[in-house]
């Protein structure tokens, strides 16, 4: 996939995006009834009569759920619904042990907000307000394993179905459709679902751990030529890393502009994010109208929080992101555009994780926004997935400054930490990093240096003290690298008798 493919696609075509997140709080117990909602127990461990749909059973509503997602919907500047109530949602699918979801449909709790979101552009950040349509709650589904193939639906010899995440909570979060993007919708959906991960991670309502299913994300794309009105949507499903939000969006975006030039039609359908890959497949088609045959569900009241109460959790939200970030700026000292792109990295909390370690502002920033991005990058992850830890870089840091470590010796420490040969300490002595710091073997390696290129010593002499280089570089070659090239300097002049 080229920037040149992107680039026609936006000479010709313009994008209209929507994000649907699916978020699961991280209550104690699951939306309507009391099993665990620990992540990683044995399979259908974590059940009832009430989450199986067994016969007989009756279902009740988690209240922190739902405080939790009135929260979730005042953070993102919405109305909350006086009046709301559930719904049964009724479709068959293996993973959905009632064969309908508790769900809620005309009459949600949370409608109408929006959530203003920063891009980094050519011409400094722009600001994106995203609106928001509806914050809705629900049960989460089952979880199916397929095997005897590449671990999808298609191509496999068996299913198996573990009921421990059903009935979950969770919470919707469907943004309007999102139009005038233009080059940077790939962007803007980036950093909205970052935006949220943020929000929701202040609020305290959920881990968002997208590696372990609990933040998820649909991706809504349609393209229409310059002018005319919007085109058909594909929804591609359940992408669950940041990098692959953006990526769905622009791989989507550049096929369906492949299919508009060959006159061929989009299909409205479901598609399958490839995250080795980056392409999309098709899932099922949706051209007709889906009767999921909602009706109020008749086990469970309506939801009505009163004034009181919704004022009562407004006083409890936290410090929102964006005026988070605004004080740390001024804290630190930076740009919107270095701020921008801390976030966009998603290196903020990290970095701000490493100052309280007692680690510099500085030198936190040069670490998460160096050496590893540029790991993360080679890696294809976020900067999160790596294993290094603020007190790592303390200790480094620590050992920088005693003199023990120099910044290239640092660099190879951070390389065996996250490739997971151990500590600071075990990856140090395993590859024999530090620095060379006895004067002795210092000044024996400047002289055998000098006896090898013997004109350089004249050159010195003579005024040309860039001609140390040459020395100095002799040295580190015969130190590995591990000696403190400053003090190789001032060594090889006091051993020629100059000042600098």
């Amino acid at each position: 996939m080229t920037s040149t493919a992107f680039d026609n696609v936006i000479a010709e075509f313009e994008p209209v995006i929507g994000l649907e997140t699916h978020i699961e709080l991280g209550t104690q117990t699951k939306m309507f009834c009391g099993c665990s909602t620990e992540f990683g127990g044995d399979p259908n461990t974590h059940v009832c009569p009430v989450c199986l749909g067994l016969p007989g059973s009756m279902p009740a509503v988690n209240r922190t759920a739902v405080e939790s997602t009135i929260r979730m919907g005042l953070a993102l500047n919405c109305s909350i619904a006086p009046w709301s109530r559930f719904a049964r949602k009724n479709y068959f699918y293996p993973d959905m042990p009632k064969n309908y979801q508790i769900s809620q449909y005309d009459e949600p709790l949370c409608i109408n907000g929006f959530l203003d979101v920063t891009v980094i552009t050519e011409d400094g950040p722009r600001v994106f307000r995203v609106e928001i349509e509806r914050v809705h709650m629900e049960e989460d589904t089952g979880k199916l394993t397929h095997g005897g193939g590449a671990g999808r639906i298609h191509g496999a010899t068996h299913s198996l179905v573990d009921y421990n995440r059903a009935g979950i909570p969770l919470i919707e979060v469907v943004t309007k459709p999102i139009a005038g993007t233009g080059s940077l919708a790939p962007d803007v959906a980036k950093a909205y679902v970052t935006e949220l991960r943020e929000l929701m991670r202040a609020l305290g309502v959920s881990d968002v751990r997208m590696e372990e299913g609990s933040l998820r994300c649909d991706v809504n794309v349609s393209l229409a030529r310059t002018g005319e009105s919007w085109g058909t949507r594909t929804e591609t499903k359940n992408v669950n890393s940041l990098r692959s939000v953006e990526r769905a969006v622009r791989t989507e975006m550049i096929r369906q502009a492949e299919r508009l030039r060959d006159g061929n039609r989009i299909v409205q359908e479901t598609r399958h994010f490839n995250e080795e890959t980056g392409n999309t497949t098709s899932g099922r088609s949706k051209e007709q109208a889906e009767d999921y045959r909602y009706f109020p569900e008749p086990d469970l009241i309506p939801v009505a929080p009163s004034e009181e109460w919704i004022s009562e959790l407004r006083t409890t939200l936290p410090e929102i992101p964006s005026v988070r970030r605004a004080r740390l700026q001024q804290v630190w000292g930076i740009s919107d555009f270095d701020m921008a792109s801390l976030v966009n990295a998603g290196a903020l909390d990290l970095i701000e994780q490493t100052i309280h370690s007692g680690v510099s502002e500085q030198a936190a920033r040069k670490w998460w926004m160096g050496e590893f991005s540029r790991i993360a990058n080679e890696r294809g992850c976020d900067l999160v997935d790596l294993t290094v830890q603020p007190l790592d870089i303390r200790q480094v840091e620590s050992l920088i400054a005693s003199g023990d470590l120099t910044d290239k010796l640092a660099r190879s420490v951070f390389e065996g930490v996250i490739a997971g040969e151990g500590s600071v300490a075990e990856v140090i002595s395993r590859r024999g990093l530090k620095v060379v710091s006895d004067d002795t073997s210092l000044i024996a390696a400047i002289e055998q240096a000098l006896a090898e290129q013997p004109d350089v010593a004249e050159k010195i002499k003579s005024g040309k003290l860039q001609a140390a280089g040459a020395i100095v570089g002799a040295v580190m070659k015969a130190t590995q690298g591990q000696a403190d090239a400053a003090k190789v300097r001032g060594l090889l002049f006091e051993l020629l008798g100059i000042s600098e």
